[in-house]
């Protein structure tokens, strides 16, 4: 050991050396890159993670290798390891149908990404058709050995495989603007799909939460452009309750919680901070920056950089100055993570620009 220093110390003094030596740290400690990110404690690099569809990687493969090789991501997914088969079928990112966990059909119509559920299960306006909802008990039976063992295996920041997304998965069960108008009418027997489906998101979490990954991760989409897609008194009411429990479950058993929201979420971000959400990945640049900088210190913002434009078609110096941005409004001793998406019309010279740009700022 005392060799290696010294072989460490007489690299260090070579630029290639010292190169070599300040990837050899950053390699090695994604995990407490992290964890220092998100208590805001002085990280030595912005923590990086990028998200991609199987789009990404059809249409400009050889760039996508090139971005994960340059820039690998500190944060990954435990593959989800169950005991029980899944009972979903078909594959979601290719044209055709496919069926969830939860009994819901999609359909698709693009390869390469996700379609829409046209069918759903409750028809009924009192939702009195809500026995052909089964609960995916299955999901539950987590191989947690070989979850630790993956853990173990690796210096990642691990996020469970589930994700829970109760107003998605409403939306599946019983479509997007039907469901609109029962959370203003509210049948009763909504009130007991919600609380059954409820109850088994935390025994999921749960599940994971006794398993040696770093954090528990939960979604939804609540906004569209300019606004949250339902009142924000009714997402009080009705949501709130619900990502507090999910939120406490995660803290109880020592574990971070992560969150995704797209498009205009500004309403419901304070509370999120109040029940302590360690990070949360939204559209940034949609909710706008000075806006958002009021919570710089209090929740880690996770991504993004902009895809509506900036991605497909900004400059190499917008791309250069949108990541500065983000920097000087929300980071304070942490409280960043470099993440964006690299979807449907993303350049991945962007891509690359944006994580060459954080890898410089610190």
């Amino acid at each position: 050991m005392v060799l290696f220093f010294k072989y460490l110390l007489l690299t260090y003094r070579s630029g290639t050396g010292k190169r070599n030596l300040n990837e050899w740290n950053l390699r090695m400690r994604s995990r407490e890159l992290v964890v220092r990110t998100l208590e805001f404690n002085n990280p030595q690099r912005v923590p990086r993670q990028l998200w991609t569809l199987p789009w990404a990687e059809r249409q400009h493969g050889s760039m996508l290798r090139k971005i994960q090789r340059d820039f690998p991501d500190d944060i990954i997914n435990a593959p989800s390891f169950l005991k029980l088969p899944a009972s979903s079928s078909g594959d979601p990112y290719t044209i055709g149908e496919y069926t969830d966990e939860w009994g819901c059909t999609f359909k698709n119509i693009q390869d390469g990404l996700i379609g829409e559920v046209k069918a759903p299960l409750i028809k009924d306006e009192e939702w009195r058709d809500a026995e052909r909802l089964i609960l995916p008990e299955e999901l539950l039976s987590v191989d947690a050995a070989r979850v630790n063992e993956f853990c173990a295996g690796t210096d990642k920041f691990v996020l469970a495989g589930a994700c829970p997304r109760p107003f998605e998965q409403l939306q599946f069960i019983r479509g997007t603007e039907q469901l609109f108008v029962d959370l203003l009418i509210q049948p009763e027997g909504m009130f007991e799909v919600i609380r059954k489906m409820h109850d088994f998101y935390c025994r999921l979490l749960t599940v994971w939460a006794r398993t040696d990954v770093d954090a528990l991760s939960i979604m939804d989409d609540w906004g569209a452009q300019n606004s949250l897609l339902i009142d924000p008194c009714i997402w009080s009411e009705l949501f709130k309750p619900m990502y507090k429990e999910y939120i406490d479950i995660a803290h109880a058993h020592g574990k971070k919680i992560f969150m995704h929201s797209d498009g205009y979420t500004l309403p419901i971000i304070p509370h999120l901070v109040e029940l302590g959400l360690d990070a949360l990945n939204s559209q940034i640049f949609c909710i706008g920056l000075d806006e958002l900088a009021q919570f710089k210190g209090s929740i880690t913002f996770w991504g993004e950089i902009d895809r509506q434009r900036l991605l497909p078609s900004g400059t190499p110096e917008e791309i250069e100055q949108a990541v500065m941005h983000v920097k000087e409004a929300l980071w304070q001793n942490g409280g960043c993570i470099a993440q964006c998406e690299f979807g449907p019309a993303g350049n991945p010279d962007n891509v690359y620009k944006v994580f060459e740009t954080w890898n410089n700022l610190l």
